[in-house]
């Protein structure tokens, strides 16, 4: 008699069985830590649902902290202040020219009007940070114009999307609009501005090649529409994740 041929298994047959091998191996996880994945479960599962909220709380926070510090500067809280200054310092250069300043005569202060005012030892430099105000000028805000300006549009944005997706599909924004848009006006701004100082400490002296100081309003406007398209861009994509997630969690566990 001749034997039968044996069937050789198949891929996935393999693949099943050492699946199978696996799951028996395994073992299966105590009532402690089952509750501890459902517990972080519902956690993601809230935050699907407020997100918007999270994230417009978190960019609130952020961008008005900073205006805390003048207050506390007027009400002579120094120590409290100057944490929050120091606090913010590696997200922001903090130029005492290129900041906000409250209770003083004016918002704003070019470098040879801070000179004048308040004389250059005490401003120690042009490029100091150290500087954070006076009575004479007023108190400096622990964020830049541009990035009070973006912090803030993203925020404000933040709120109307939250109340307009409740009406209508809002479609993300494209990445060239993005780039057009958001981020290269600011980029000339800026850019041209760090190039022009570069230029300057390359031929110091030369009285053809003077640093360009940009303004409060252009730092504003240019911040402003960075902040808006990353909002634009960013939300609807955001939306999207959380509602799959969101929806992958409630036909898992039936939660509303």
């Amino acid at each position: 008699m001749s034997e039968r041929p044996v069937c050789e298994p198949s891929t996935e047959e393999i693949l099943a069985e050492v699946e199978r091998r696996r799951a028996v191996a395994r073992p299966a996880p105590s009532e402690r830590t089952r509750a501890l994945v459902i517990a972080l479960d519902r956690v993601i599962f809230w935050v699907t649902k407020h997100w918007a909220a999270i994230l417009n709380g978190i960019a609130l926070a952020y961008v008005g902290l900073p205006f805390v510090a003048p207050v506390l500067m007027l009400a002579g809280a120094d120590g409290a202040a100057r944490i929050i200054h120091l606090a913010y310092s590696p997200m922001c250069h903090q130029l005492p020219q290129r900041s906000w300043y409250l209770f003083g005569p004016q918002p704003a202060y070019s470098v040879s009007e801070l000179l004048a005012l308040v004389g250059e030892q005490e401003l120690a430099g042009r490029w100091s940070r150290a500087f954070i105000g006076n009575p004479a000028v007023g108190y400096k805000v622990a964020l830049c114009q541009r990035d009070v300006a973006i912090y803030g549009t993203i925020c404000a944005a933040g709120l109307v999307y939250s109340v307009l997706r409740r009406r209508v599909r809002i479609r993300p924004l494209r990445w060239w609009a993005y780039v057009a848009f958001g981020v290269l006006p600011m980029l000339v701004d800026g850019g041209y501005q760090w190039v022009s100082y570069l230029v300057a400490a390359i031929w110091p002296g030369n009285p053809y090649i003077q640093p360009h100081e940009t303004t409060p309003l252009l730092r504003t406007v240019t911040g402003a529409l960075f902040g808006l398209a990353t909002v634009w861009l960013a939300f609807p994509h955001v939306e999207a994740t959380m509602a799959e997630i969101g929806e992958n969690l409630r036909q898992r566990f039936g939660w509303q």
